[in-house]
């Protein structure tokens, strides 16, 4: 009995001594698992306090913008008039009877784009008529930062200009050929038109000088008889005239005011008959308005035209008069 009452007493004390050494068993299982939690909450917080989170050279976050690319600024910043680029001169060469007839096509925007146009015609009455047009086109391109450089963009504007005077409409014996010693590239598109049963000869000259591109039209025709012109003529002539308007547009920009010099135009002027048409000159005034410019020849019957034929057809009318 005595043990009996032993024994049961030791198995409480055991269990005691099992519970406590339990206990100690799962606070050492913890002690090392908060120590290691803490060590990777301070170095979590040291790398965020030295801005270690993000690696060093990452790209810019989504959203962020970066300062646009600076392009130099181009050459030229003006444009002078359409209409004052050619001397009286130039002028009384290329257009004989419309030195004072300059209108411009569409009206100007300041330093950005220019044109004019000149029409002439020399009604010589049996002997037919010789009919001029001439026009100058300007177009200043700046430099762009989303673009790019003022003068690339004029090398593409200078291409498209030049593909666009070899596609005109109804071009006949089309001719390309690379021109020097204007401006920094030009190409010259020479073609002939038939209009009203007469032939127009065409020259397109396309330059480009620094960011300017210069489109200069100039054609003739032998009217009502008279002999179609010279085309190598007309070709030195407008040669000339685009050199003088690449003179003008440096002019424009220079801070001294100084005049490039320029050679007037040459050999612009009427063509003589060799076989004048005993036919009586008939239409010539319905005649000058089928010239124009290299893309559309009708563009010629303007008012300075008609004004031209009229003096003309009168002056023919006084001659047989006079007969």
């Amino acid at each position: 009995m005595q043990r009996a009452a032993e024994s049961d007493q030791r198995q409480p004390r055991a269990a005691a001594r099992t519970g406590r050494l339990g206990r100690v068993l799962v606070g050492a299982a913890v002690v090392p698992m908060m120590l290691l939690a803490v060590g990777c909450s301070s170095d979590s917080d040291s790398d965020s306090a030295s801005g270690d989170d993000q690696p060093a050279g990452a790209s810019a976050q989504p959203g962020e913008t970066s300062e646009a690319p600076q392009v130099a600024q181009a050459a030229y910043a003006k444009l002078p008039d359409a209409c004052e680029v050619f001397a009286r001169k130039s002028l009384t060469s290329l257009v004989p009877k419309g030195v004072k007839s300059g209108k411009a096509i569409n009206a100007p925007e300041a330093d950005v784009t220019g044109d004019c146009r000149w029409t002439s015609l020399d009604d010589n009455g049996v002997k037919g008529s010789q009919y001029r047009w001439l026009s100058v086109s300007l177009h200043l391109l700046e430099s762009d930062a989303t673009n790019g450089p003022g003068e690339d963009r004029a090398h593409e504007a200078f291409e498209d200009k030049v593909t666009a005077a070899k596609a005109t409409d109804g071009a006949k014996n089309v001719k390309t050929e690379t021109a020097t010693g204007l401006g920094d590239e030009a190409t010259v598109v020479r073609y002939e038109l038939k209009k009203k049963g007469d032939t127009f000869k065409q020259q397109t000259v396309v330059v480009r000088t620094e960011n300017v591109v210069v489109t200069l039209d100039y054609n003739g025709a032998g009217l009502a008889g008279e002999k179609t012109p010279d085309a190598a003529a007309l070709v030195k002539s407008a040669k000339s005239a685009a050199k003088e308007v690449v003179a003008s547009v440096a002019d424009a920009n220079d801070p001294d005011g100084g005049k490039a010099s320029a050679s007037p135009s040459k050999s612009a002027s009427k063509t003589p008959s060799k076989t004048p048409s005993k036919t009586p000159s008939k239409g010539a005034t319905k005649a000058s308005s089928s010239g124009g410019s290299g893309s559309d020849l009708s563009s010629g019957s303007d008012d300075d035209s008609d004004s031209s034929s009229s003096s003309g057809s009168s002056s023919s009318t006084r001659k047989k008069t006079s007969r």
